[in-house]
């Protein structure tokens, strides 16, 4: 199995196990990422991009994997997703840029050229 696709797998068994045993916890989580999701001003695709660009800052490889699936998905192209995970390396520095190796792992794994 592909790594970004186990990261993903991952987070479903993360979020399996949290539903069965903190049922509350996770709903309040989800339905206010809901909430946050829905806002008009800003496209999928746009909310997705930021999204990557936060999870290169942030250095989450399962939120790299989860967001560039996404953006992939809400129509974003490779380039896009890649000046994301730059925007977040001139915001953050050094660290950050380490984190596009995953990033890169993601887009040739959910985005191959």
């Amino acid at each position: 199995m592909a790594e970004m696709t186990e990261l993903l797998n991952d987070v479903d068994a993360l979020f399996a196990r949290l539903q069965k045993k903190y049922p509350a916890e996770i709903d309040g989580f989800l339905t206010f990422m809901k909430s946050a999701e829905g806002g008009p001003a800003l496209s999928a695709r746009e909310k997705e991009l930021i999204n990557v660009g936060i999870a290169v800052a942030t250095q989450c490889q399962w939120c790299i994997a989860f967001h560039v699936k996404h953006a992939s998905a809400a129509g974003a192209t490779r380039d896009q997703i890649a000046e994301a995970g730059f925007m977040a390396v001139l915001m953050h520095g050094g660290p950050a840029l380490m984190y596009l190796v995953p990033l890169f792992k993601a887009l040739d794994e959910f985005l191959p050229e």
